[in-house]
């Protein structure tokens, strides 16, 4: 192996393996909550989503395109779950995995990663504060009725958790910043309830932790075209709100540490991690952007913290059970409420009044969306529509076309400028006033326009054939290649008034 090759591998996987390891157990404990509260969404047992949330990141971290990124087993997938198993069970789910794993393993090698480019800035940011709130949102419940210890371990963990960094970086304390505050707190707040007797919810409460590793296993459900009808519009389901979080958390990733990622490999990569969390008896996942985003803010850069995140989080469950199940869930609440702060985009409140008003009614309404449903599916699908409409509108109404006579001749010349298309295409039949060239020659000069689609072809036909039908000699100059080809493939009578 060459240096270089040694140089790039070592960019890719650990440019610094300390901090890549602390990165990683900090994600660590942000997934061991929400895995078992998405679990309980699924109506699956806590085991089911912590084995998922193991193999996926190992998979994840050898096959993903994108480094330093977390993926796990979702809330978002978790809510598309629920109805199949309620309604079949646990091994139609994993049978639903598999074929999801299949699909986004075959969107990847299509190359249809490329896709997210349709995904305006407006909804992604939508997308990031809207998790941000569900986020927070649910640790709320374990704060109803809380007693007085409880706020006051909260108050203390969040001021480990912003307070060490400070602190270490005014007194020069290399271990305050080196060792990430997160950690100091789940430790510190451990200790503290198991010293003083505190009776509070700790980690063994929020459900059952794996005793053993994951086995190897098929789904144990018929092999039959009555299975594949049952699982395959579910299947779809988690595909397709997979692939739309993981792209869309990689998006994020590569704007928080300035580097690009492969989208495709990332989609094939969750499919096969997919497929592998299926075999194992876990629910299938995708990116989680809380945890992605708390494991870049404290030094996660490569591979190797994604995996350790797994690593770890098997380490957790089975080898340290005993100690993992006494740490106070207030801990791992302030670790999140840390995690939907960093993900939330402050400086969007103030962008709000100076975008422009159609961009931030976008990022306004996928998060609305989102918020309503608890579904980022659906709130980046409305994003994505609205997005695309007024972009839409606002390229429609550049649509321009201005009448001159010739007073010698009597050639009437329209000028037509900009784009014509199905937005903008009534726009420009409306603008010919075709009464006043009754009987007069005519020149549609269009070398400054687009014709885009069908139905700008059509209404260019529509407007010379109700020229001609008043009695005027039209003649169409100026269209460039792309447009000439698309009118004589699809025109009449602008072709031949050419």
């Amino acid at each position: 192996m060459t240096p270089a090759f040694l140089a790039r591998l070592r960019a890719e996987w650990a440019p610094s393996i300390p901090r890549e390891l602390l990165a990683g157990a900090v994600a660590t404990f942000a997934l061991i909550p929400e895995v078992i509260a998405f679990s309980f969404v699924a109506g699956v047992d806590p085991s089911v989503g912590l084995f998922a949330s193991f193999v996926i990141s190992i998979v994840i971290a050898f096959a993903g395109g994108r480094p330093a990124m977390v993926s796990a087993a979702a809330g978002s997938v978790a809510l598309v779950a629920a109805p199949l198993v309620q309604s079949h069970g646990l091994g139609y789910l994993l049978a639903a995995g598999l074929l999801a794993g299949a699909v986004q393993v075959a969107f990847g090698l299509l190359r249809m990663g490329v896709l997210v480019r349709f995904v305006s800035s407006s909804v992604r940011t939508g997308f990031v504060n809207a998790l941000a709130v569900l986020i927070f949102s649910a640790q709320l419940p374990h704060l109803r009725g809380a007693s007085a210890a409880t706020w006051g371990l909260l108050a203390l963990g969040l001021a480990l958790i912003y307070g060490l960094p400070w602190l270490g970086q005014r007194l020069r304390v290399r271990a305050l910043t080196a060792i990430p505050s997160p950690l100091i707190c789940v430790v510190a707040l451990t200790l503290i309830a198991s010293t003083m007797g505190l009776h509070l919810p700790t980690v063994a409460d929020l459900g059952r932790l794996p005793d053993a590793l994951p086995l190897f296993g098929l789904p144990a459900v018929p092999v039959s075209l009555e299975t594949l009808r049952t699982i395959a519009l579910p299947a779809l389901a988690i595909a397709m709100v997979g692939l739309l979080e993981s792209v869309l958390t990689a998006a994020v990733v590569d704007e928080m540490t300035d580097t690009p990622s492969d989208k495709n490999r990332e989609c094939a990569g969750l499919g096969l991690a997919n497929i592998a969390a299926s075999c194992f008896g876990g629910i299938a996942g995708c990116g989680m952007i809380g945890q992605a985003v708390g494991n870049v803010k404290y030094g996660g850069r490569g591979r190797l913290s994604t995996l350790f995140a797994g690593v770890f989080l098997l380490i957790l469950m089975v080898a340290l059970k005993d100690w993992v199940s006494r740490v106070p869930v207030i801990a791992l609440v302030a670790i999140m409420v840390m995690v939907s702060a960093s993900t939330f985009d402050w400086k969007s409140l103030g962008a709000v009044v100076r975008h422009p008003r159609l961009s931030s009614a976008v990022m306004i309404a996928t998060v609305a969306v989102t918020l309503a449903t608890h579904n980022l599916a659906a709130g980046v699908g409305v994003g994505v529509v609205l997005s695309g409409v007024f972009f839409a509108f606002k390229v429609a109404r550049l649509l321009g076309v201005r009448a001159e006579d010739d007073a010698a001749t009597g050639l009437r010349t329209w000028r037509v400028t900009g784009q014509v298309f199905f937005a903008s295409a009534d726009a420009f039949i409306d603008a010919f006033d075709i009464l006043a060239a009754e009987g007069r020659p005519v020149r549609i000069d269009v070398s400054r326009a687009h014709f885009w689609d069908v139905t700008a072809v059509a209404a260019l036909e529509k407007v010379v054939q109700r020229l001609r039908h008043h009695g005027a000699v039209v003649e169409v100059v100026g269209l460039n290649e792309a447009s000439a080809g698309l009118v004589g493939r699809l025109g009449g009578g602008a072709d031949s008034a050419m």
